[in-house]
């Protein structure tokens, strides 16, 4: 990646991006009646802190129970379609409607099964929620958030949220000053240009984080 500090940022993505993510069981008005953002961020934390700290040890064992924990917390909550769509860019136009729903798949589930570990360090001191005020007509918006890392050093996390017909959703997130957008189109757009996209979708699905596509151009898939 372009930014040296984005991948140590990562982590800390996986656990705001799941701030937004109520869980699936929860009546869906919950959502929709959440008109501020940030409440959205706030009402989802404590229900993520709740799942997490039922059993928060057996989470740590089976990465396949965490792995089911983010699809049920995340994924419905954030605009995957939107999130991928800016991160291909101009390629988003000439892929097939098969390419575009396996990138999706691949990108989202790659990232998170790269940093979704760092979930299991949100407790309820790491994240502070700055309100938002946002107009009722408005349907983007920015909800300012602060996370403090075990060592006690605090980052600053901005989430950039949509409104859908779904409730206020994440598309894309600035961690002190570098948005994970930018970074993983940088990234990606490099290698699709010279590899084509479905070497990059093969890669995303094998595992390999997107930060080691860079190191790997040129080479077959």
């Amino acid at each position: 990646m372009r930014y040296p500090s984005v991948i140590a940022a990562a982590a800390l993505l996986a656990v705001g991006v799941a701030l937004h993510a109520p869980a699936q069981a929860a009546p869906a008005a919950d959502q929709t009646t959440l008109e501020q953002p940030s409440e959205v961020v706030q009402s989802a934390a404590q229900q993520t802190l709740k799942a997490l700290d039922a059993d928060r040890e057996s989470y740590r064992k089976d990465p396949q129970k965490l792995q089911a924990l983010v699809d049920e917390y995340l994924l419905p909550h954030f605009d995957t379609q939107l999130a991928t769509q800016l991160v291909l860019g101009r390629y988003w136009r000439t892929a097939t409607p098969t390419q575009r729903q396996q990138f999706i798949s691949a990108f989202i589930h790659s990232m998170l099964n790269n940093y979704g570990t760092a979930l299991l360090d949100f407790t309820a001191n790491t994240l502070k929620v700055y309100p938002s005020r946002v107009a009722a007509g408005a349907t983007v918006a920015t909800v300012r958030t602060e996370v403090t890392r075990t060592n006690g050093t605090r980052d600053s996390v901005n989430f950039y949220m949509k409104k859908t017909p779904q409730g206020w959703q994440a598309f894309d997130v600035i961690i002190d000053g570098i948005s994970y957008v930018t970074s993983y189109r940088e990234d990606f757009q490099s290698q699709i240009a010279q590899q084509g996209i479905d070497a990059v979708i093969k890669r995303l699905q094998s595992g390999e984080k997107p930060a080691q596509l860079s190191h790997i151009a040129g080479k077959s898939p």
